[in-house]
């Protein structure tokens, strides 16, 4: 078992005011209080989600300038061209622009990099290419803040750029711990993350900047804003689907978007539904983050993200269809390289003793590098441990992504030792980078210098909203819990717990016998549903290190036995042949 800590929420609130006042359980006012929303105000405006919560566009820096400009391009039939990235975030931020764009008349194109040719981010060589195919203008969106050299050449080379992003400002830090920051000298750059930008929210999706920079180009051309929330659900997608924090202004936009979906008939984003054999109005955020999303990003992964893009943007269900099913199948075929070389990466960490490490790096030269991510976000929820993936690139160099966890600033101290890598970017809690592949050795070795991570930092912290008995459980309680939704980083699913749990009986089921069934005492001379979808030789493990094989067996054939154990848990209505009855989740155990 992976070492954790569990904390049980001590914020204090007047519970019992609360529910009564907004007509809420005192549980489900406890977990709003625990999300920090605090206040009558704050309190209706997170139950409510009215469009009247976002924020003004024009408050984005640079976003009147860069409207003008474009408007005055479009006045004038300029050609542009959007240059988008080969992610979920990049395809829906480049699906709005050039549908914003279009509305407005524009004469635009788009390109989307290709992740192994080109690499992440506007390229010299497609800049050159703009010039040749007489390009005026260039737009990015989810890139082009770290892309000072690139767009000096576009400026030299007389090229209009306007830049919209959402990733950090590159910056250096000076002796005495200041930071300066680095701004490309495009003719607009939208970015909230800048110093001096007054957009009070700094967490927007690539996809949400450019959705904003369109509201404000609308406005300055006279046209309806309210056309722009036809685009929303694409915005929740990205957020989402880039695993943004569902907090403030990121909850609402998932929120709106999620209820733009339930009733969207976007020909694409129907057939990428159907696709998945799903109906558009089950569609929740954890259908963006780990069924449609995926889809998306595969093609971005094993072929080109433009295959994705069309998608989004055919008007055909026919044809949607079709390519719907062609990304499907593609994610398929990445899960299946996920996995094997998954179990590579384990046998290096084994063999070298990786894990010993306080930043892990594993290079695997032959693995698909657009696989890495999904290495190191897999190797770090195992090991708790900040993770970088390295993997060979077609220049003859080394290309790698970063996963961290919430103590360490991965952008941050890729910045220590830049010297050593020939491109990097990201976030905190995700990076990339292009590097020698002489050089990865002193990287790792760079990296572990400078971590001044503990062994506390490694420790998992599970974070309870509710110690909850079982038999306070009920279906209107579940219903309610909807309110809370959508569900995702920063406002991730109550965490409840409960300690000394008597269990009846158990079962091993499922196609693969990959669940564990159980029937549980509920505290109150009753009994409830559970199941556990975690590695179940580990569960019995555990159960056999605290008691005997002997009661462990009496579990399995519902005899009499005094084992008792304490666990984490979600619960869930959980629907057979028409009838609903609750069920719980186990998460953690101890």
């Amino acid at each position: 078992m992976r070492k954790q800590k569990w904390y049980v929420a001590a914020k204090k609130a007047d519970f019992k005011a609360i529910g009564e006042k907004f007509g809420i359980d005192q549980v489900t006012a406890r977990i709003i209080r625990n999300r920090d929303i605090i206040g009558d105000e704050a309190i209706s405006d997170y139950l409510s989600c009215s469009p009247k919560g976002l924020h003004d566009p024009h408050l984005l820096k640079d976003a009147v300038k860069g409207a003008k400009i474009a408007a005055l391009k479009i006045a004038e039939h300029k050609k542009m061209r959007i240059i988008g990235d080969y992610d979920i975030d990049g395809v829906n931020a480049s699906y709005i622009l050039y549908t914003g764009l279009s509305a407005c008349g524009a004469r635009a194109d788009y390109m989307i990099p290709d992740r192994i040719h080109d690499g992440y981010g506007i390229r010299s060589s497609m800049i050159d290419k703009a010039l040749e195919d007489g390009i005026d203008t260039i737009i990015t969106c989810d890139n082009g803040i770290s892309a000072i050299e690139e767009i000096d050449y576009a400026k030299k080379a007389g090229l209009t750029v306007i830049v919209t992003d959402h990733h950090e400002v590159p910056f250096t830090s000076e002796a005495s711990g200041e930071k300066t920051y680095h701004v490309p000298k495009a003719d607009a750059v939208i970015n909230p993350k800048q110093k001096d930008c007054e957009y009070p929210y700094k967490g927007l999706c690539g996809a949400a900047v450019a959705w904003k920079w369109i509201q404000v180009l609308y406005e300055y051309m006279g046209f309806d804003v309210s056309l722009s929330f036809e685009m929303i659900a694409h915005v929740a997608f990205a957020t989402v689907g880039d695993v943004m924090e569902l907090t403030g202004e990121n909850r609402l936009l998932v929120k709106l978007g999620l209820e733009a979906v339930h009733r969207t008939d976007n020909p694409g984003l129907l057939a990428l539904i159907q696709q998945n054999k799903l109906e558009r109005e089950q569609i929740k955020s954890w259908h963006f983050g780990f069924v449609l999303g995926p889809c998306i990003n595969a093609s971005g992964r094993l072929d080109t993200a433009l295959r994705s893009l069309r998608l989004l943007m055919e008007t055909s269900l026919e044809k949607a269809s079709a390519l719907a099913k062609e990304l499907v199948e593609m994610n398929a075929r990445r899960k299946e390289l996920t996995l094997k070389w998954l179990k590579e990466a384990e046998k290096l960490i084994g063999r070298f003793g990786m894990d010993k490490d306080k930043v892990m790096v594993v290079y695997l030269p032959k693995c698909h590098e657009s696989l890495a991510g999904i290495i190191a976000g897999r190797i770090r929820e195992q090991y708790h441990k900040p993770v970088f993936v390295v993997t060979d690139a077609e220049d003859g160099g080394a290309k790698g992504s970063g996963r961290s966890i919430e103590a360490y600033s991965m952008y941050e101290e890729m910045t220590k030792c830049a010297d050593l890598m020939t491109r990097f970017g990201g976030h905190p809690m995700a990076a990339g980078f292009s590097i020698e592949k002489e050089n990865i050795s002193r990287f790792r070795q760079e990296l572990n210098r400078n971590c001044a991570l503990t062994e506390e930092d490694f420790i998992e912290k599970v974070h309870i909203d509710v110690p909850m008995p079982l038999y306070y459980i009920h279906l209107s309680l579940l219903r309610e819990f909807e309110c809370l939704e959508p569900f995702g980083k920063g406002n991730e699913k109550p965490v409840f717990a409960v300690r000394d749990v008597h269990p009846l009986r158990c079962a091993i089921i499922g196609k693969n016998k990959n669940v564990l069934k159980l029937l549980l005492e509920d505290g109150e001379n009753g009994a409830i549903d559970a199941v556990y979808f975690g590695d179940i030789n580990d569960f019995l493990s555990f159960l056999r290190g605290k008691f005997s094989d002997a009661q462990v067996e009496a579990l399995f054939h519902g005899a009499p036995q005094d084992i008792r154990f304490s666990f984490t848990y979600d619960p869930s209505i959980n629907s057979y042949q028409g009838r609903e009855s609750v069920q719980v989740v186990i998460r953690n155990y101890c």
